[in-house]
């Protein structure tokens, strides 16, 4: 098929190879605001929307929750070529589509009107456009449709359900917010914490505390990004990533930390709530994005204004 638009303008994309790059994969609806087009979309139906879309396309689309997010990866490759102009080890944005092509060339002017720099943009008619992310090879799929984001989970690709929402453009570096249990770590813990309450969980995590903790949806994600952490020293990092758990640190909190050292997955900052709300704590670190497996948490983060990713 022809190219939406001349690719003169993408000229000064750097192509990224997707065997070594952080390949990150956005929905339109997580990285711009299209509530009003998607209600359109819902009450009217597809031929408006892309009538709707084919209208407005010089007009740009507001930014929605994961923009932050993407611009931050953005600032990352620069600080990263800097250092080194033939390094490799990227972020790779590509946005992935239920639009037409015809309704797309509004996505594609609006990635370009405020300088993404995106290069790769799909646009997929069939109803599971997932079934693409490991031919891209995909490290963390942000959508807002929960439907793809179980079905990209059950593919094996690390993914996460974006909530619409405003939020204010944190200032660099990008800092990424982890859960622990059912998002870095498996949900083994909680499994047991549901069947015979705290006491049993903590008992249990005392039994276990030499056995490193399953792997979570989001560790594959995790672990490639720390890989890119460690191009840099501590002070000069543009990333910072945080654990914000809600085990308490005296009872739960050392076999997490010996599963993160026998990962080699170096985390700049950890929370161990005990069970307290994580908004404070989320309202000081200021995340560009801040995963968990907790609707109650994501809630929380979405009224101090944090981006959220739920994995569900």
């Amino acid at each position: 098929a022809p190219p939406l638009l001349s690719p003169s303008p993408f000229l000064s994309v750097l192509q990224k190879d997707p065997s070594e790059a952080l390949v990150i994969a956005v929905t339109t609806r997580a990285i711009f605001n299209l509530e009003e087009e998607h209600k359109l979309y819902l009450e009217k139906g597809k031929e408006e929307y892309t009538r709707h879309q084919q209208a407005n396309q010089d007009k740009p689309l507001p930014p929605g929750t994961a923009f932050a997010f993407i611009q931050a990866a953005q600032y990352v490759n620069k600080k990263i070529l800097e250092s080194n102009p033939a390094e490799k080890d990227l972020f790779d944005i590509l946005v992935l589509s239920n639009n037409s092509p015809e309704s797309g060339v509004r996505i594609v002017n609006s990635a370009k009107h405020y300088g993404l720099e995106i290069s790769k943009f799909c646009f997929v008619s069939d109803d599971d456009s997932t079934q693409y992310l490991k031919s891209h090879g995909v490290k963390l799929f942000l959508s807002a449709d929960r439907i793809d984001v179980c079905n990209a989970l059950r593919r094996g690709v690390s993914a996460a359900l974006i909530f619409q929402q405003e939020v204010q453009a944190p200032s660099t570096p990008l800092r990424v917010v982890f859960d622990g249990d059912a998002v870095l770590f498996s949900n083994e813990t909680d499994q047991v914490f549901q069947e015979q309450g705290l006491e049993g969980a903590v008992e249990y995590e005392w039994a276990m505390e030499a056995v490193p903790m399953g792997e979570g949806p989001l560790k594959a994600f995790a672990m490639h990004l720390g890989k890119i952490r460690k191009k840099f020293s501590q002070e000069k990092s543009p990333i910072r990533t945080y654990l914000v758990t809600a085990r308490s640190g005296r009872d739960m909190g050392i076999r997490a930390v010996k599963t993160l050292r026998e990962w080699g997955l170096a985390i700049d900052e950890a929370f161990f709530m005990d069970g307290a709300p994580k908004g404070p704590i989320l309202t000081q670190i200021q995340p560009h994005i801040f995963f968990d497996d907790g609707l109650h948490n994501i809630q929380e983060a979405r009224d101090v204004g944090v981006p959220s990713a739920w994995v569900p």
